[in-house]
């Protein structure tokens, strides 16, 4: 099975960095600066789980892509996601299967008009891992999963044959029956942590040693969890009582990548994972008024970088 990753930093390092590392037929969508990165050092992972270095590893350029590939990786951030499928449609064919790892929704959409819904699966990624400044992706916490599915709930052929090529890539490979409410959920979490942080500033442990702080959180969840049940995905179980937990665990030094990349000063994915939730509030008409002031909050960030 031929897999292209579309990119090679933090996420999609880690992921084609162990399907590579496990023997399987990975090639790199990059730009010139990272293809000369990985041809001089490596694509080096440094991991709680395991170190390693794999030298060489295969780089394509968008100009180069002409070969159809069996499994596109995609895992962009939302606001470069027209430019990477203009760089990986070569790369699609009739029989492809496109595993976007964005956050929200709104992309299902943009890659569904492109490329047809019958080529695009149902995913989404549990890690946390960047690039250091020697560009090297460093993986923060023991935490690395993978699930991905049919959007209808089938188990198909062709998941079964993607399910088998990654085991034994050194993280968790789900077949999932059930991969939009995975991606809803997930969805509810992130959201709810990401408005959080980046409003407040601070971390979950920070808001709540302060009055008022685990209602703020929760009442955060409960917009995120009332937009989700509007759709048809309420959230509950073992996951609303894992996030629950997360989000309630004092002195957490946790905090969303999109307040890191706040304090950074780098663009944020503002539209796909806060505002399409306030969008779907108002369309549902459900009240989320906490929801609203972050997303305000986002967007004046946004127009002060320009």
């Amino acid at each position: 099975m031929r897999i292209l990753v579309v990119g090679a930093g933090a996420i999609g390092g880690y992921f084609g960095g162990r399907l590579l590392q496990a023997g399987h037929d990975v090639t790199f969508l990059v730009r010139p600066k990272r293809a000369a990165e990985l041809a001089s050092a490596g694509l080096v992972i440094k991991s709680p789980t395991g170190d390693v270095t794999l030298k060489n590893p295969a780089t394509v350029q968008a100009d180069k892509l002409s070969e159809k590939f069996d499994v596109v990786l995609l895992s962009c951030k939302a606001f470069d996601l027209e430019d990477a499928i203009k760089s990986f449609a070569p790369a699609v064919g009739p029989n492809t299967a496109i595993i976007p790892l964005l956050n929200g929704m709104l992309h299902l959409g943009v890659l569904d008009q492109r490329f047809g819904s019958e080529r695009v699966l149902g995913g989404l990624c549990a890690i946390a891992a960047t690039l250091n400044e020697a560009r090297e992706v460093v993986q923060l916490a023991p935490m690395q999963s993978l699930n991905f599915g049919e959007r209808d709930g089938k188990m198909s052929d062709r998941v079964r044959a993607i399910s088998d090529a990654f085991t034994g890539g050194n993280f968790s490979a789900t077949a999932s029956e059930h991969i939009m409410q995975d991606m809803w959920e997930k969805w509810v979490f992130l959201a709810s942590l990401a408005a959080s942080t980046c409003l407040m500033r601070t971390s979950v442990g920070n808001i709540l040693a302060v009055a008022g702080g685990k209602d703020f959180l929760l009442g955060m969840l409960d917009e995120c969890s009332a937009v989700a049940s509007a759709e048809g995905y309420a959230p509950g179980g073992p996951f609303f009582q894992r996030t629950r937990g997360l989000l309630t665990a004092e002195g957490s030094p946790m905090t969303a990548s999109m307040f890191r990349d706040v304090k950074a000063g780098f663009p944020v994915e503002a539209d796909h994972v806060i505002g399409d939730l306030v969008a779907r509030a108002d369309a549902a008409k459900v009240p989320a008024p906490k929801l609203r002031i972050a997303y305000i909050n986002l967007k004046a960030y946004e127009k002060q970088r320009g």
